[in-house]
């Protein structure tokens, strides 16, 4: 299987290629840059694998929540490139990438990934991890850090959110460690769609949606064509 993938839902920007389990990525952490960089960066990392668009199986991006500029960014290049190459999207939750990542690096199975969501609120879901595999444990919210839930058990957190609010969070559940340091990867984007059990969650360029969670962010983005 060969995806692109790419995240600017945050203040990271990233964008990966992943060949037959291979992955090629660049990352940077660059706040208000992400539409000068994204496009270099995908370009990039498609040379180094030797590929173009066309020989892809399909795009999958960091689909929200995060920043609604960011977000958009992302559905829009995604969206593109897609329609240019007549391939399939997989959206795949931001949260959920973060947390792939933090169980890669640290071993634990339980994380509780929370990103600053401004306004006193962060965007927040709980996971189990294994392997590549994602499994979510409750449903992705905005809300103030005194009301986030999760189930019994004990958790590690992920992202900036627990830098915010490590004290509050950690007043809602058992936290064995953070690391607020972390953002979501394209990376980790690329391999939950590589999964098979996620197959059924690819779909065509004009279906793939942002999720804000916010309720009052409705408008729609734009295509952004390469």
């Amino acid at each position: 299987m060969k995806l692109l993938a790419l995240d600017t839902s945050t203040e990271a920007c990233s964008a990966a290629v992943l060949v037959e389990g291979a992955l090629l990525e660049r990352y940077e952490l660059a706040p208000r840059r992400h539409a000068a960089l994204i496009l270099p960066m995908i370009q990039g990392v498609l040379a180094e694998a030797g590929l173009v668009a066309t020989q892809l199986d399909a795009i999958a991006f960091g689909r929200g929540p995060g920043a609604f500029t960011g977000v958009r960014v992302a559905v829009g290049i995604a969206q593109g490139i897609a329609f240019a190459a007549d391939l399939p999207v997989v959206p795949v939750s931001t949260l959920a990438a973060l947390a792939l990542g933090a169980g890669r690096e640290t071993g634990n199975p339980r994380i509780a990934a929370a990103l600053d969501a401004r306004m006193g609120e962060v965007y927040w879901g709980t996971y189990a991890v294994a392997g590549e595999t994602v499994q979510p444990l409750g449903e992705e919210r905005v809300c103030a850090p005194t009301a986030v839930i999760a189930p019994p058990g004990d958790w590690f957190g992920v992202g900036n959110g627990w830098l915010a609010y490590a004290a509050t969070l950690a007043q809602r559940l058992t936290v064995g460690g953070w690391l607020g340091e972390r953002y979501p990867r394209a990376g980790d984007v690329a391999r939950l769609a590589a999964d098979p059990c996620r197959r059924g969650e690819w779909v065509a360029a004009g279906q793939a949606l942002p999720v804000y969670l916010r309720n009052e962010v409705v408008s729609k983005p734009t295509a952004t064509f390469l």
